[in-house]
């Protein structure tokens, strides 16, 4: 308990989700608020600014349309060795993304990621949707949603 206040005031190094026991069961994104909420058991840990795409509103329906997905995914894997400073896939497309881009006549896309910022940009600002369709967060909040997440974790996407 100690620590944990010491942390809170500042006077400790900061813990991970994980070093105290905890772990997210859910991610909530929610397009409209810029925000990505770790949850556990149907309650917020804790909540994060996050920026998107140029074009934010809207479901991903096409490669190239800067959209970031809206729906019911899974994190399923982690990504050390990206562009970017750490990143977790979001296994966009679905079988129903796939099935709505076939009808269209247009490719789905794919590869949609959370993750930090540029490699070499350690900054701790970042400008809004500047992304290509990915959840870009700050390196710093990365670090504590990487530890707070497994693969299999689910993710909410909401407008």
């Amino acid at each position: 308990m100690r620590a944990v206040i010491l942390c809170v005031l500042g006077l400790w190094p900061a813990l991970s989700f994980a070093s105290m026991g905890m772990s997210a069961d859910m991610v909530v994104v929610n397009k409209s608020s810029y925000s990505l909420s770790l949850m556990k058991d149907g309650k917020e840990l804790k909540r994060y600014w996050i920026a998107l795409g140029p074009a934010p509103r809207g479901h991903k329906q096409r490669e190239g349309d800067q959209r970031t997905p809206e729906g019911r995914y899974t994190l399923d894997y982690k990504k050390s060795d990206s562009n970017f400073y750490r990143a977790i896939h979001i296994n966009y497309p679905s079988l129903d993304d796939i099935k709505t881009a076939n009808e269209l006549g247009v490719r789905p896309g794919g590869m949609i990621m959370i993750h930090g910022q540029r490699n070499g940009n350690g900054s701790s600002l970042q400008p809004s949707n500047w992304t290509n369709g990915c959840i870009a967060m700050l390196n710093k909040d990365m670090d504590e949603v990487w530890s707070a997440i497994e693969p299999g974790t689910p993710i909410i996407i909401n407008p």
